[in-house]
């Protein structure tokens, strides 16, 4: 049988019409090798979002001797894009979990999405222009010129590194990956059938034996700060033990964290653990939206149950959930002992005054100017040969510190650690051979070298993370064939090294004197992980919306535990509660809208939470003992960009300069006020917030919070702002700071 080596003909539309929504018609890819492809698969790629089509969904047309066809179905979908990118990819060898770089083959189509115009014509996207992002890749050429399509480039011969003020260029990167199982029933922990059954049993190796597997393989090709950090979810952990115990997955987790607890003794050559247990949040919580003391408990507790399965300490670098990071966040992470956190990289990008905002193939919307802090930089950086569809900046991919200013003007700080958004989701398909580590990485290095942006005492470093138990990121050939091609190539190639994020910061730390400031927002797998974290609002702007229902019964059993645990903190019901609470703020709840089984989650257990604190709540109002003010959750503003850009279809429209300020506020003795107060160059004002009354619950819900909303003045310019809220007992509390631009 021959071996596939090449494509020799790729059939994509160039072009499609669509509907004035976005919604383009279902279509073929139709493609043929030189022989067999033991694993294709079609990429399908617009506004950050992926449609991939592999396995039974791609069909064998014909073979020969010398051609093999195959038949891609791309479904009809919807995009806010007006061009789609299309990877057509196969491996070269049977068993993916030996292929190396060599063996995948890449190439690259665009489509121009044509919209109807209002006059019935039609109106096109510039798919593939040169210089924009995420175009198709040139061909290579030989030294005769001719094009050859999908061969892999040859491997480069060893290179030495520049040297630059004194000291040798070299960009540092680590490896995260990230573990988690929600629990599918918050109100039973307990619960397990045979859908559970299997989505545990099929990710064995990942919660055993994978991660010592690949740092085994750094140890052994002599790596010295090479390392691998990893978090996993308290819910997943406990999981886990309960399958341990019970004999569940046919007994595949007996024993199961035996070589996870063997590695945790490695160290680099600084004595720091190979194996990072990164501080986490033990039940998944979105952190920037819930409460300051929720956030320390959950990284608390799941500091212990660390110690506790892995014999080990969990890190002071903290990988938050959903890779979401507000700067609010900040004073509780400390509390906590945490010392540094991992973000998604484009919010650095996107704070800078000159930011390159790419357009709609960004999948955000541009900036707010009130983010736009940090000084201008002159390195952005197009990359090649993978997805990217805005610019990076190679200088800005290094830790520092970032700052918080709260309300009574005490600036808390801290350091922060980017995540690469491109490089990490080209890596989390697969690793080395996915990702072409020496040319896409190369490319980063070249741009230091060629713009002279090299701090020998604060070198590059930047994290590539991914799940470590889903497709690609968590592939057997992952942890162990890929990783060991990295590791033979970081042998060979002194320009880069494989660190863990401990040892980086002991030999190069940021300065504490220069704070920056980061823009809000998560990955790009969670809708492009946009400032107001939108993925956990969906359908805000219709008369019902599940997830803005979820967030204010979720508000209201806040107030109710924590107004309990205020004044009463022995009483023996609150653990109970305390854990059905933090249950309930987990963030796989709001991802999945639309779903009931998903979007009544936090709905059972507020009830059964209300349930069991009733009685000492009401006997707590009749003496009046409480002494908390009302609970407020995190205000969103919509328009996101008040006279600036809002989404239209496949377009950017003008934004309306007015703008609202919406919040949800509850509190058991009822509320007295709520106000919204600005603070600008000229002085505070205060506003009257608007009282819509309890949010009209859908769920059967037998608590809910206040929805309160406030109009902004227009013009105001860069602005500070708080929510302000006293129940009928006097008790005061103030949210936290926040800022916006007024156009």
């Amino acid at each position: 049988m021959p071996v596939f080596s090449r494509f020799l003909n790729i059939d994509c539309p160039s072009q499609l019409e669509t509907a004035a929504d976005g919604a383009y018609p279902g279509f073929q890819v139709v493609f043929s090798a030189d022989g067999e492809i033991p694993f294709p698969q079609v990429i399908v790629r617009a506004s950050g979002r992926e449609t991939l089509i592999n396995g039974d969904a791609i069909q064998t047309t014909a073979s020969g001797p010398e051609r093999w066809d195959y038949l891609a179905e791309v479904p009809a979908e919807r995009s806010p894009s007006n061009r789609l990118e299309v990877q057509i990819e196969g491996c070269r060898k049977a068993e993916i979990d030996q292929a190396g770089g060599g063996d995948w083959i890449k190439e690259f189509r665009s489509i121009a999405l044509q919209r109807p115009a209002v006059d019935g014509s039609t109106q096109t996207g510039a798919a593939g222009a040169q210089g924009e992002p995420g175009r198709a890749p040139d061909l290579h050429r030989d030294q005769h010129g001719d094009q050859h399509v999908g061969q892999p480039a040859e491997r480069p011969a060893p290179v030495q590194p520049v040297i630059a003020n004194g000291a040798e260029v070299k960009v540092y990167f680590g490896i995260h990956k990230h573990m988690h199982q929600p629990y599918y029933n918050t109100t039973d922990p307990d619960a397990w059938d045979g859908e559970k059954d299997e989505i545990f049993g099929s990710r064995g190796g990942n919660y055993t034996d994978f991660v010592p597997a690949a740092v085994q393989q750094y140890i052994a090709g002599g790596l010295p700060h090479a390392g691998l950090s990893t978090s996993w979810s308290g819910t997943l952990i406990e999981q886990l033990e309960r399958s341990a115990e019970l004999g569940r997955c046919g007994g595949r987790f007996s024993g199961w964290n035996r070589a996870l607890r063997g590695m945790a003794d490695a160290k680099t050559a600084l004595g720091n653990p190979r194996v990072a247990f990164s501080a986490f949040g033990f039940y998944h919580p979105l952190m920037p939206l819930i409460p300051h003391r929720d956030i320390v408990r959950n990284i608390e507790r799941h500091r212990a149950l660390i110690k506790q399965v892995f014999g080990a300490e969990a890190s002071r670098v903290l990988f938050p959930p959903e890779t979401a990071f507000h700067v609010r966040m900040i004073p509780a992470l400390r509390e906590a002992g945490v010392e540094a956190v991992i973000y998604d990289s484009i919010h650095r990008f996107r704070a800078c005054r000159d930011y390159p905002y790419a357009g709609i193939e960004e999948g955000m919307l541009p900036p707010n100017a009130a983010d736009q802090v940090n000084p201008p930089v002159d390195d952005w950086l197009q990359l090649h040969n993978i997805w990217a569809a805005s610019k990076i900046s190679p200088s800005l991919l290094r830790p520092e510190y970032v700052g918080y200013e709260d309300a009574d003007g005490e600036m808390h700080k801290l350091i922060a650690i980017p995540a690469e958004r491109y490089i990490g989701n080209e890596d989390a398909r697969g690793g080395f051979g996915a990702l072409q580590y020496p040319d896409v990485l190369g490319q980063l290095y070249q741009q230091i070298v060629e713009t002279g942006n090299f701090d020998p005492k604060h070198p590059p470093f930047f994290l590539l993370h991914s799940d470590g138990d889903n497709h690609g990121g968590g592939a057997d050939s992952y942890y162990h064939h890929n990783t060991g091609q990295l590791v033979d190539w970081l042998q060979r190639d002194p320009r880069f090294e494989l660190t863990t994020a401990e040892d980086y910061l002991q030999r190069f730390p940021p300065d504490a004197a220069q704070v920056a400031h980061i823009e809000p927002g998560s990955w790009a797998g969670a809708d492009n992980g946009d400032p107001q974290f939108m993925k956990w609002f969906s359908r805000y702007d219709q008369p019902y919306s599940p997830d803005l229902n979820s967030w204010a019964v979720l508000t209201a059993f806040q107030d109710l535990v924590h107004t309990l645990e205020d004044s009463a903190p022995d009483h023996p019901t609150l653990p109970e509660a305390i854990r059905l609470l933090l249950t309930a703020e987990t963030s796989c709840y709001w991802y999945w809208t639309g779903q009931t089984v998903w979007d009544q989650q936090v709905t059972n257990a507020a009830n059964l939470g209300h349930q069991r604190l009733k009685g000492e709540i009401d006997a707590l109002l009749a003496a009046g003992r409480d002494r908390r003010g009302p609970t407020i959750f995190p205000p969103w503003i919509v328009p996101e960009n008040p006279g600036g850009k809002r989404w239209g279809q496949g377009c950017l429209l003008d934004a309306p300069r007015e703008a609202v300020v919406h919040s949800f506020v509850a509190d058991c003795s009822g509320l007295k006020r709520v106000e919204l107060v600005l603070r600008s160059d000229t002085g505070e004002r205060r506003l009257p917030m608007n009282d819509h009354g309890p949010y009209r619950t859908q769920t059967g819900a037998t608590l809910i919070a206040h929805y309160f909303t406030a109009q902004l003045p227009v013009g105001a310019g860069d602005i500070r702002y708080y929510i302000e809220a006293e129940d009928q007992l006097d008790n005061l509390t103030r949210g936290s700071l926040e800022r916006i631009f007024l156009a």
